[in-house]
């Protein structure tokens, strides 16, 4: 999920349900309000999988389909 389905994600959660706005002014109220709280304590996300993780990952990966590929080339057939 990337960052923008996150927020929309708690916008919709913790700010229009249950949708019980009087008016829409009532409605971009509670936005904005929300939008000023959520940009004074955002963070941003930290990673932790670098690219040599993934380049590890992605070796290992390929060790592991040669063995089975190996594997299955060896198995005597029935």
């Amino acid at each position: 999920m990337n960052q923008i389905e996150v927020y929309f994600s708690i916008v919709q959660r913790k700010v229009v349900t249950p949708n019980d706005f009087a008016d829409p002014d009532q409605a971009r109220d509670r936005l904005r309000g929300f939008e000023v709280r959520y940009n004074a304590t955002a963070q941003p996300y930290q990673w932790k999988f670098t690219t040599s993780d993934l380049d590890d990952l992605l070796a290992r990966l390929d060790r592991h389909s040669l063995d089975r590929q190996e594997e299955s080339s060896t198995a005597p057939t029935a």
